[in-house]
């Protein structure tokens, strides 16, 4: 599967964790080691491309870059 666009819905940087909206309005949870600039952080409201992959039986956002 092809990069998706999005926006960040969520991000708790306390905890690493945020979901991602997919223009259809699918959100999906991401950690921040995902966050390909390496930051481990990223605003709610950013426009992001990113995968989805499958990590212990669900779908998560992975390689998430702003756009």
């Amino acid at each position: 599967m092809g990069s998706i666009a999005g926006t960040v819905a969520e991000f708790d940087a306390h905890v690493g964790l945020g979901r991602v909206r997919t223009d259809d309005g699918t959100e999906i949870m991401f950690h921040c080691a995902e966050i390909a600039d390496g930051t481990r952080d990223i605003a709610v409201g950013a426009r992001v491309r990113f995968d989805i992959v499958v990590k212990f039986g669900r779908e998560e956002a992975a390689a998430i870059a702003s756009v």
